[in-house]
């Protein structure tokens, strides 16, 4: 949010809402099941720069702070939930990055952690997978499940130290290229396409 701008209501109103709940830990924002409001002039970019009003908001307290009310609903949409009022928001990618990489250990014992834009701590694990979507010139896009059905983007540098983990492993009768880590084989794709 530019420092000129007047306070956009709705964005008041979430901020408001958010001085009430805990300190520690995400909200159960699963479990709140407020009005849909309407959508709000929040874009998170493919970059993962916030945006309100067109301007970026450069209060990295304020977005981490939303990024923990961030909710994706059934039909795809990605919303600002709090007790009292959802808000619809526009994602260009995902909603976050994954900035690090720490890797521990080598095969299957091999454990991954990642750091996210948001400060979001994520081991690589069967809940935490990686999947990998093809992008606009053929090349591979891995994205890292961070919570409730909310995708990390991974960035291209830890996406080559990825790429240099892979290892090939047969299942179900095909060659697949993939990283063992957290005790789950994540399929990069299978070895005849990559």
């Amino acid at each position: 949010m530019s420092e000129d701008a007047a306070p956009d209501p709705a964005l008041s109103r979430l901020s408001a809402a958010l001085g009430t709940l805990p300190k520690r830990g995400l909200p159960p924002v699963e479990h709140w099941n407020p009005p849909y409001c309407g959508e709000i002039d929040i874009r998170i970019a493919a970059d993962g720069t916030w945006h309100h009003n067109g301007s970026p908001i450069r209060r990295d307290k304020l977005v981490r702070l939303f990024s923990t009310i961030l909710r994706r609903e059934e039909d795809g949409r990605t919303v600002l939930v709090t007790p009292v009022e959802s808000v619809g928001i526009v994602v260009e990618d995902a909603p976050f990055l994954a900035v690090e990489m720490a890797v521990e250990g080598e095969g299957p014992e091999r454990s991954i952690a990642f750091r996210t834009n948001v400060d979001d701590l994520v081991r690589l694990d069967a809940d935490h997978a990686l999947r990998f979507e093809q992008d606009s010139e053929g090349g591979l896009k891995p994205y890292l499940h961070v919570r409730r059905g909310l995708w990390a983007l991974v960035t291209r540098a830890l996406t080559y130290d990825l790429v240099e983990l892979a290892e090939e492993r047969e299942i179900d009768g095909q060659a697949w290229l993939g990283i063992a880590a957290g005790g789950t084989f994540h399929r990069i794709a299978p070895v005849d396409q990559a």
